[in-house]
């Protein structure tokens, strides 16, 4: 990627930042929030962290090759020393998006930029509108918790939605190399933490609300209004909400810009109607009327209304956008839509033996929603492998596991990414619920997601199915703090043709 020097004097000025030390000619090419992620030319931002400062790095971050430090006035006292010139802000988190977007030069990234929301199906949402606008032949870009994909390049995901410089940096790439359109997937915390300050999107969407995250915003209202700052002025020219949840017409009216709204459920008042007309094991077949009846039929190659209707809100953001639905009809043709969902509602099983999909869910609602939409296929048992998140919301947990018993036949209740916490506990929260569901399913706990997975095969027959909930697309468990190897489908399909599937 080639940037033109950003002058420091010049980018004081412009934010307004104390100078400390000689930046008399002295010129940035990049922006980086951790140390180790220094390139040469950068300017390394110092912040308060969950255990640190960064500004303590701020030695390393010169031997790698940064030319100044941005801090506040603790990281000041901190890099004492350390030989590099600083720009002083008191909040340098909040400057970071501006000046991030100033250094890549991405003000006018002159490609058209989607953001996706919700609780549940950001990921399936920008996937699925990145696959359409490829069928529409344009370059495209694609940034999500599973991967990061640029211009059919994939690279590793982090974070849901990165730091603001690697945003930023993303874009300028994008931009350097004639990308058309870009889509990312934003979650709440990045908008409460300033990820995509200094980015605007052309149009946003919204999924759906449900309870999630309250350990970061303690109420639902709450959580409603940090993920409706995506829908500012600031932030967006217009946005399209689902209303299959009951937080759409609060997020309607949440919203600061012009919105349109799209519903899979009957007697919404949705502008958008998406109806399933057909649901087969591997693939949904939908129609999407617009507010003027012009309709499109398509389907995706997953199971699930909720994959359908996660398609119609991809349209309707692609037709906000100015691209006519006549377009995008002729483009798709009778074909599914040709996407790859990694993690979501995946089926990782063959044509014999017990069905058995790896989902990404990690909520009541996603279970329940999943669940729904396997049973539909299931002539047999119905068995669900769940478990929780470590240093995570623990409230949902009783309520995730009342939800699985309350849809499985057999629930395994496992463990996922117990992080810092102790294990035992979270599965007894889990446990908690899913005995309180009163429902007769047969209820098993198996801390290790190995012999969990093993156990579900070895019980199941033909007709039954499987859901994994929580695997998704990772290749690792995080426990005691640290990544330990894990690959779900793998696993899977090995105790398959153990079992003898």
């Amino acid at each position: 990627m080639h940037l033109s020097p950003r002058s420091l004097l010049d980018l004081a000025d412009t934010f307004d930042l104390t100078m400390v030390g000689d930046l008399k000619g002295a010129a940035v090419t990049g922006v980086a929030v951790a140390a180790s992620h220094v390139h040469p030319g950068d300017l390394y931002v110092g912040m308060r962290g969950a255990h640190a400062h960064g500004a303590s790095f701020a030695v390393e971050a010169r031997e790698r090759g940064a030319v100044a430090l941005l801090t506040d006035a603790e990281g000041l006292a901190l890099a004492n020393g350390s030989g590099l010139p600083v720009l002083v802000s008191p909040t340098p988190r909040e400057s970071l998006g501006a000046v991030s977007a100033d250094v890549y030069g991405t003000a006018d990234a002159r490609l058209t930029l989607f953001g996706v929301t919700g609780t549940n199906g950001k990921t399936s949402t920008a996937y699925l509108l990145d696959a359409v606008l490829r069928h529409l032949g344009r370059r495209t870009g694609l940034s999500t918790t599973a991967e990061r994909i640029i211009d059919g390049t994939a690279y590793s995901s982090r974070l849901t939605t990165p730091e603001a410089p690697e945003i930023h940096a993303m874009l300028a790439l994008m931009r350097e190399i004639g990308i058309d359109a870009a889509t990312l997937e934003v979650s709440a915390q990045a908008l409460a933490r300033h990820r995509v300050d200094g980015v605007l999107f052309d149009v946003v969407g919204f999924t759906n609300l449900s309870h999630d995250h309250l350990d970061d915003f303690g109420t639902m209202p709450a959580y409603l209004t940090a993920k409706a700052a995506l829908f500012s002025r600031e932030r967006a020219k217009r946005g399209v909400v689902s209303l299959d949840s009951s937080w759409g017409r609060a997020f309607v009216e949440a919203a600061e810009v012009d919105v349109v709204t799209m519903s899979s459920h009957v007697g919404t008042g949705a502008d958008w109607q998406l109806t399933v007309t057909d649901e087969q094991p591997d693939r949904t077949y939908f129609s999407l009327t617009s507010p003027d009846g012009e309709y499109i039929e398509s389907s995706v190659p997953v199971i699930g209304a909720h994959m359908a209707a996660n398609a119609g809100l991809a349209i309707t953001m692609l037709v906000s956008s100015g691209i006519p639905l006549s377009e995008i009809a002729m483009a798709l043709g009778d074909d599914p839509i040709s996407v790859y969902l990694p993690g979501r509602a995946e089926r990782v099983s063959g044509d014999r033996g017990p069905s058995v999909y790896v989902d990404f869910g990690h909520s009541a609602d996603a279970y329940a929603t999943t669940l729904a939409a396997v049973r539909r296929f299931t002539s047999g048992r119905l068995f669900i492998l769940c478990a929780a998140n470590g240093n995570r919301d623990a409230t949902k947990r009783s309520e995730m596991g009342r939800v699985a018993a309350l849809g499985a036949d057999v629930v395994i209740v496992t463990d996922h990414h117990p992080r810092l916490e102790d294990p035992a506990l979270i599965r007894a929260a889990l446990l908690d619920g899913a005995r309180s569901a009163g429902s007769g399913a047969e209820i098993l706990e198996i801390a290790s997601p190995e012999q969990a997975i093993i156990e579900a095969v070895q019980r199941a027959r033909e007709g039954d199915t499987i859901l994994w909930a929580g695997p998704g697309h990772l290749d690792y468990r995080d426990v005691g703090g640290r990544k330990v190897p894990f690959f779900a489908r793998d696993l899977a399909r090995a105790a398959l043709k153990d079992a003898g599937w």
